[in-house]
């Protein structure tokens, strides 16, 4: 028998936009849960009104659209309907937005105290807790970028690595007050910083500067694990010139690769035999250029199936296009298909985790501004009638073609 879906009967609010919270609407959904994105009628998420969708096409597939006006009474009214049936709030609106409009945490749980309100926001709370950050400031200012760049050029990850880590965060924080509400009937206000999420992110690095009183250099400075003390593990180039990360972390690693690659003067010389011992330089350097040789002798199909035949831990270096034909992911159907309301489409890579006997949820596209808000009005009990006069009233939109 397959399970039913895990959060099948929980109920999220996502009052989100650009990423923090629409990621984390997205891992709710992804788990089954109904994700109601309630958006502004005059346009909702940022995203919509690119010209490219790329990036609402991303965050936005298996949930709800109800165009909502916060900014009007019976709005707000609609909007307390909703949390009195729902089991969660996700935001990252700026900060002090929600407690402007009258739809605080103390509110929300005076209509269901069983409510738990994930807040997204730039800071924790504290001195600058009501100042606005972005994914980018963030890790400009928790010392990412720093470790990052070159020395004196910090730099960005490829990716919103901070707001995905917030919603991550969140999530946590969500599942966490979900399991406390089965004992305590009551729901929490869970807070989450972006400043503080990419601070985290970077403990290794400040516990290194707390320990030795220095300031430890970028990556790039560094070489890559020469703190390790791994001598092979780095990018090398192969004869079809594509690049392959290499990493030897282990004396198990070791034996098996100079086995592998007929490098037997260097498995049966004693003073290479441990991780302390390859890591001297010269030898280090010696290695890597035997290393060198071997690997632009070979194809990268050739190294990829003789580094796998030996359980040496490797990796291509791939495009996000390539990522499209790697074997693995196509092989255990990694990807679904979702298309945009303005029609862009694309393939998009499922949660990276499973759960024994339940397929996944049944994804839809994302939805058009307002897709759904006449049934979720009907879910509420209203009439047609009804619906249509808040339509006219301006309490509630319909639903926007291509957005």
């Amino acid at each position: 028998m397959t399970m039913e879906a895990l959060l099948s009967d929980v109920r999220v609010l996502e009052l989100g936009h650009i990423v923090s919270a629409p990621s984390a609407g997205l891992i709710l959904a992804e788990m089954g849960a109904d994700v109601i994105k309630v958006e502004r009628p005059d346009g909702g998420n940022q995203y919509r009104s690119r010209p490219e969708q790329s990036m609402f096409l991303a965050y936005n597939a298996t949930k709800r659209s109800m165009a909502l006006n916060l900014k009007n009474q019976k709005g707000k009214e609609i909007f307390l309907q909703l949390v009195r049936k729902a089991d969660i709030v996700v935001d990252n609106y700026a900060p002090g937005a929600l407690d402007r409009l009258g739809l605080t945490y103390e509110t929300m749980s005076k209509t269901n105290p069983g409510i738990i309100h994930c807040s997204i926001k730039g800071f924790l709370p504290g001195p600058n807790g009501a100042l606005p950050l972005l994914d980018e400031p963030a890790q400009m200012m928790g010392g990412l970028a720093y470790m990052t760049g070159p020395p004196g050029r910090p730099l960005r990850a490829g990716t919103s690595i901070i707001d995905m880590g917030a919603a991550m965060f969140g999530i946590m924080g969500v599942l966490a007050a979900l399991h406390e509400r089965e004992r305590t009937g009551c729901g929490r206000k869970i807070h989450v910083g972006l400043f503080e999420t990419s601070v985290f992110f970077v403990a290794r690095h400040m516990a290194t500067a707390g320990v030795t009183g220095k300031c430890p250099p970028p990556m790039p400075a560094r070489g890559m694990a020469e703190d390790a003390g791994w001598t092979i593990y780095r990018i090398f180039l192969t004869r079809d010139q594509k690049m392959i990360f290499i990493a030897v972390t282990s004396d198990a690693h070791w034996e098996r690769f100079c086995r592998e690659f007929q490098l037997d003067d260097l498995r049966e010389d004693p003073s290479l035999r441990t991780s302390a011992g390859r890591g001297r330089q010269p030898i280090n350097t010696l290695i890597n250029e035997r290393v060198d040789k071997i690997v632009r002798e070979l194809l990268r199909d050739t190294l990829v199936e003789r580094l796998g035949r030996c359980q040496i831990p490797f990796s291509p270096v791939n495009t996000p296009m390539d990522l499209f034909n790697d074997p693995h992911l196509r092989g255990r159907g990694h990807f679904f298909k979702a298309t945009a309301p303005n029609g862009d489409s694309s393939e998009l890579p499922s949660l990276p985790v499973t759960f024994d006997d339940w397929p996944g949820p049944v994804r839809l596209n994302p939805p058009t501004l307002g897709e759904h808000t006449s049934e979720i009005m009907a879910d509420l009990g209203y009439s047609s009638d009804q619906i249509k006069s808040l339509i006219e009233e301006g309490a509630i939109g319909r639903v926007v073609p291509n957005l």
